[in-house]
């Protein structure tokens, strides 16, 4: 379950946003809020996973609320602006929602949301059974099971990561970024290299100055990733 909070300053758009949340099963509204600061009490006495905040609102706007707090739940934006898409994607929400919201692309984000929680809190992995070797991936209203050792490279590609597979001819599509994914991989068996690639090291082939290659396909190493090629290198060798 993710104990949530609902914040917005228009009184009709807050009772349509509580009304999706209980229909939802696995959300716990704690509390609604008409503004961002009554939104900061309510987070300073409460545990709270996930937060649905309009972005237009008196005093303090939802992006700045976002941009304030030290410590993060998620955060699904619900406005009926489309201009602070962009400015949203560096604050790293789950998700962008643009009034009005159908319920099933409210439930989408919901259950993206869950996935993402469930990866960090580790609820993935049983206890006893040694690390973790897959993790699962939101698609749509399934869950993905991908396992770690049939990665062959992932390419982020705007707000999604497609991941290409051994196990599959064409690559999985899913709406999430390598921000998100690569905390959750094991650093000893993939290396970014780009930021748009991350790459298992069991699948490179070659590495020349500016390029990896994994079998005829080239990847172009990104400046900022240089040093951590070269140090896989020394480290191979």
């Amino acid at each position: 379950m993710l104990n949530c909070i609902a914040i917005d300053d228009e009184p009709l758009a807050l009772r349509l946003l509580e009304d999706n949340i209980s229909r939802v099963p696995f959300l716990v509204r704690v509390a609604s809020c008409r503004n961002a600061f009554d939104a900061l009490k309510v987070l300073q006495e409460n545990k709270i996973d996930l937060i649905f905040v309009d972005i237009q609102m008196p005093g303090l706007t939802g992006l700045q609320f976002i941009a304030s707090l030290e410590s993060k739940p998620l955060v699904i934006l619900i406005t009926a602006y489309k201009e602070h898409a962009l400015e949203s994607y560096d604050l790293a929400v789950v998700d962008y929602l643009v009034k009005p919201v159908a319920f099933e692309r409210f439930i989408r984000a919901c259950n993206r949301a869950k996935d993402l929680y469930e990866m960090k809190e580790g609820k993935d992995q049983k206890a006893g059974h040694g690390p973790q070797d897959y993790f699962f991936l939101n698609a749509d209203y399934s869950q993905v099971k991908i396992m770690f050792n049939d990665i062959i490279w992932m390419e982020g590609v705007r707000d999604y990561v497609k991941v290409h597979l051994k196990s599959s001819q064409k690559p999985l599509l899913f709406r999430t970024s390598l921000k998100i994914l690569e905390p959750k991989l094991p650093p000893s068996g993939f290396i970014r290299i780009h930021k748009s690639y991350i790459v298992a090291i069991e699948s490179i082939t070659a590495i020349r100055k500016s390029s990896i290659f994994i079998n005829e396909m080239e990847l172009t190493i990104g400046e900022t990733y240089k040093n951590s090629v070269d140090k896989l290198v020394r480290k191979e060798w």
